[in-house]
């Protein structure tokens, strides 16, 4: 069985940089503090003050934090969220003034159009060269203005092999959404507290495409998935974005839908792949990248510059994924990654299933209507 996808590794690092750097002179006018554009200048490791650092859940290395804080000698604020919305609305609305945030490839986009990121120094940014091209001027952020790679990952469904044979043997969103197959599930099943993943989840189920769904704005579909959410409601234990791997393998349910590498740590800390297994379901699943960014009003840009570069270093970005076990977009990460997680065809999969994956868009003006089919459901 195929779990995950893989991309062909052709490196064109020059001319990567190349772009960004004339990529952030065009942009040299963004919002900031200071100057023109408050990150035009910071130097390779200089750092300006104390970082406020907010990420996701279970999505950092500690020891990685207490090697830049030794390096630097700038401290840590680490804080964490549990879906982009939540990030979004802190951003948006200045609760907390954060220097560096790891919004999804979606939300880079409705980020950039809400005038939210600061453009990047990629001069401040000398290890963005580690970087596989496969992650070159992305459609969320074309000219590769406002992000760096961070991990990448997909969503699909981690199941207990007793599950998998339940319902035949192949994986299956019907396995969620359709009832009779659910019925064959030993155990209980939960589902990501996540709108934009739980509504791909049933447009998949349904035959839609994610991509032109929202991009075409097919309101009948994204509510025939709201429906769908709506009916399988009731036989879900939970949702659930944090602990979704954990309750997998400690038997609270026996399917799941999440993130790959969410599965694979809770996997190889427990030795439970003898027992579950992480699937991309035959009618496909979603593809993603996290990214490093800057908020516009980011009190201390040049130490969130700072912290990017130390994640980029090859050693520290193959630490990350060593502990997160989640792709790493870091080429020269590579040899420093273990052969455990580069050989687990759940995070580094075969080719084949790349046809069946799919990036979420930015929904734009969809964006409240797919919030809403969640809520709806939930309620």
């Amino acid at each position: 069985m195929t779990n995950s996808f893989s991309t062909t590794r052709r490196p064109r690092r020059a001319r990567w940089l190349a772009v960004a750097a004339a990529a952030a002179l065009v942009v040299a006018a963004c919002a900031g503090g200071g100057s023109d554009n408050a990150a035009d200048d910071c130097e390779p490791g200089e750092t300006d003050g104390d970082l406020a650092f907010y990420n996701w859940a279970d999505y950092m290395d500690e020891e990685l934090l207490a090697a830049f804080e030794d390096e630097t000698g700038v401290s840590v604020d680490y804080t964490v969220y549990e879906s982009n919305e939540q990030m979004l609305s802190q951003v948006e609305s200045e609760a907390a003034i954060y220097d560096l945030v790891v919004p999804s490839d979606y939300m880079v986009a409705l980020m950039i159009e809400e005038e939210l990121l600061l453009a990047l120094n990629y001069d401040a940014l000398p290890n963005v060269s580690n970087i596989d091209d496969a992650w070159d001027n992305p459609p969320f952020d074309p000219e590769h203005q406002y992000h760096v790679a961070y991990q990448w990952g997909t969503t699909g469904i981690g199941m207990t092999y007793d599950a998998l044979d339940a319902i035949g043997g192949e994986s299956t969103w019907a396995v969620i959404f359709d009832a009779d197959t659910a019925a064959q599930v030993p155990g209980g099943i939960s589902m990501l507290d996540d709108a934009p993943e739980t509504v791909s989840a049933a447009l998949k189920y349904l035959g839609y495409s994610i991509t032109e769904t929202i991009e075409s704005g097919d309101e009948d579909a994204i509510r025939e998935a709201g429906a769908l959410l709506k009916a399988t409601n009731d036989r879900l234990v939970k949702y659930d974005s944090v602990t979704f791997g954990d309750d997998l393998v400690n038997g609270e349910v026996d399917v799941a839908h999440g993130w790959s590498g969410g599965f694979a740590q809770a996997f190889f800390e427990t030795d439970a792949y003898e027992t579950h297994v992480y699937t991309i379901p035959a009618e496909g699943g979603v593809r993603w990248v996290d990214t490093m960014a800057i908020p516009h009003n980011a009190d201390n840009v040049c130490s969130a510059h700072a912290m990017i570069n130390f994640l980029l270093e090859a050693e520290n970005g193959a630490a990350l994924t060593n502990y997160t076990y989640y792709g790493s977009p870091n080429e020269a990460a590579t040899p420093y990654i273990l052969d455990e997680i580069l050989e687990d065809p759940g995070i580094y999969p075969p080719p084949e299933v790349e046809a069946r994956l799919e990036f979420i868009p930015h929904a734009g003006d969809m964006a409240l209507l797919i919030q809403d089919q969640l809520t709806n459901a939930k309620s």
